[in-house]
């Protein structure tokens, strides 16, 4: 088992990596991958996106330990153990973040990861329907499009926010992100539009790549160059040999969790687990990052919602007619609508994400309310607090310690209770009259910062979008773990490339950014030039220093 690039992963990045490397028929690839097939209705259909996370087939099962500030709540912390990883199993949500974020980690040490450089890439890789034109990619592996926002409850909502005062966007991942507009989604076809299905398998069909289903336990080294990859399957230790690189992306909790059971990492850490120490990085694990969120729900006052559609016989007229004609409620992820404001004046670019939901129910299906609702998620997106991924112990099948330390700032606190309020104000406008009903949750009894606060402690959730543990940043910052080619600095032949090498998280969800990550890194890998910065200005709102909206 030998190849010039194994890749460790088939998620977001992974599968980027594996079609774009694979290009040229002279570059063997191997992708390692411990889940198994996504084939089914559970990945495939979008309505059904809360079952996959909460299956022991498809996630890897990992929590938080207790957090300290969220009442000592473990949160789960999914991650895709499946074909297409985390693309596999997440909300379907596209979002590419937003121009600031990529100027941010520029100005922080990642050369040539500025929006102007990452935006070609994209364009590049792709193909947007009702996307502005000019901005987006037309012929990309990605299909990315709008949902169709039937129910009018989407339309009340883009009209609150305009009411309220906010800008609206015809296209957040166009050149204004600033405002209230419709949500895009990885579907095509009424499917699931994962790195599976968009990169991995038109790679697979070249006689070039091979997928190896196997349990990765480290990577090997010889005087300092990764080699190699050990692996476990059916029970036996092997090993797959790297001739050129070892391609790290297993997740920001699995990619620093196999840097360190490889040697590479905090040096007193590793020692105090017994493993040999190849290279001390002490960001390895660092800079753990992610968005939180809560629901504010509303009772409905019309029967439009989804309500109606979570009985049993609803449920599978959707899923035949979606198993039949891939149409219907089971084609979308009823994320259709959604909004980035900012907090207030004075800050440049937004911080705030809504996801608008025309039914009251959590994200992993569970707990519906008891009636009609609708519901916006909503949270700050750049949160001060840091956690880390560290290891358990030196076996390899052990999960990592996640520590998130959320809402450990306090800025959180201030930022959270202001997005209960904003929210309240969203619903209050004159758009949601005619369905406006009782507050459901947190309800409008709680109006103090102490009842706001004890809302927060016991019902915010993760969004999901770990990231950041194998921060990318100069050589000669010891917090950086991979520079800007994404080499593991320190040792040769290795690489990583997902989310964790994120300087800081990004507007919105995750998905797209890491994809991007795999397309850019591949042409890092290979050599090649990089594609030619863009030079389209993206929009600031004019009013940023004097107004929030």
């Amino acid at each position: 088992m030998k190849a010039d690039f194994v890749i460790i992963g088939s998620g977001s990045a992974g599968s980027a990596m594996a079609n774009r490397l694979s290009e040229d028929p002279r570059n063997r690839v191997i992708v390692l991958e411990f889940g198994g097939s996504d084939a089914g209705p559970f990945i495939q259909m979008p309505a059904a996106l809360s079952y996959p996370m909460n299956m022991g087939l498809y996630d890897w099962g990992y929590q938080t330990e207790p957090e300290p500030n969220l009442g000592g709540r473990r949160l789960v912390a999914p991650r895709g153990k499946v074909l297409g990883g985390s693309s596999s199993i997440n909300g379907m949500v596209y979002v590419r973040g937003h121009a600031e974020d990529y100027n941010f980690w520029e100005e922080d040490g990642a050369q040539g990861w500025g929006y102007a450089d990452v935006l070609p890439y994209f364009q590049r890789m792709e193909t947007s329907r009702g996307g502005q034109e000019g901005w987006r990619g037309a012929s990309g592996p990605l299909h990315v499009r709008r949902g169709v926002a039937d129910n009018p409850l989407f339309g009340s909502f883009i009209e609150a926010g305009r009411q309220a005062g906010f800008e609206t966007t015809p296209d957040y991942n166009g050149e204004k992100q600033e405002g209230f507009g419709l949500m895009e989604q990885t579907i095509h076809a009424g499917r699931r539009w994962s790195a599976a299905n968009a990169y991995l398998k038109p790679a697979l069909k070249r006689p070039n790549v091979e997928l190896i289903k196997c349990f990765a336990r480290r990577i090997i080294f010889r005087d300092g160059r990764a080699v190699g990859v050990e692996i476990e399957r059916g029970g036996k230790i092997e090993s797959v040999a790297a001739d050129r690189e070892v391609i790290v992306a297993a997740s920001a909790f699995n990619s620093p969790k196999l840097l360190m059971l490889s040697g590479v990492g905090p040096a007193d850490q590793l020692r105090d687990q017994g493993i040999e120490v190849v290279r001390h990085r002490p960001g390895v694990g660092a800079n753990l990052q992610d968005h939180l969120e809560l629901y504010v729900q509303q009772e409905c006052l019309e029967p439009i919602t989804l309500y109606s559609k979570l009985n049993l016989v609803s449920k599978a007229l959707i899923g035949a007619q979606w198993l039949f004609f891939k149409t219907g409620l089971g084609a979308s992820n009823h994320f259709e609508a959604s909004a980035f404001v900012r907090s207030r004046a004075g800050v440049k670019y937004p911080d705030i994400q809504f996801h608008f939901l025309p039914v009251a129910i959590r994200y992993d299906g569970t707990s519906p309310a008891r009636a009609h609702g609708f519901q916006a998620h909503v949270g700050p997106m750049r949160s001060k607090s840091r956690g880390n991924v560290t290891l358990r112990s030196p076996d390899p099948r052990e999960a990592p310690v996640i520590r998130f330390n959320y809402m450990s700032h306090p800025s959180d606190w201030e930022d959270f209770r202001y997005c209960i309020r904003l929210t309240r104000e969203i619903f209050d406008q004159e758009a949601f009259d005619a369905y406006r009903g009782p507050e459901l949750a947190p309800g409008r009894d709680i109006t103090s910062d102490e009842g706001l606060d004890a809302f927060i402690r016991d019902h915010a959730e993760s969004a999901f979008h770990p990231c950041g543990t194998c921060r990318m940043g100069r050589a000669d910052d010891p917090r950086s773990v991979v520079d800007p080619e994404c080499r593991v600095i320190g040792v040769d032949g290795l690489r990583v490339a997902d989310s964790s090498i994120f300087p800081q998280i990004t507007n919105g969800n995750l998905n797209g950014p890491s994809i991007m990550v795999g397309e850019k890194a591949s042409d890092h890998i290979l050599g090649r030039p990089m594609l030619p910065r863009s030079n389209l200005e993206p929009w600031i709102n004019p009013r940023w220093q004097a107004s929030d909206r």
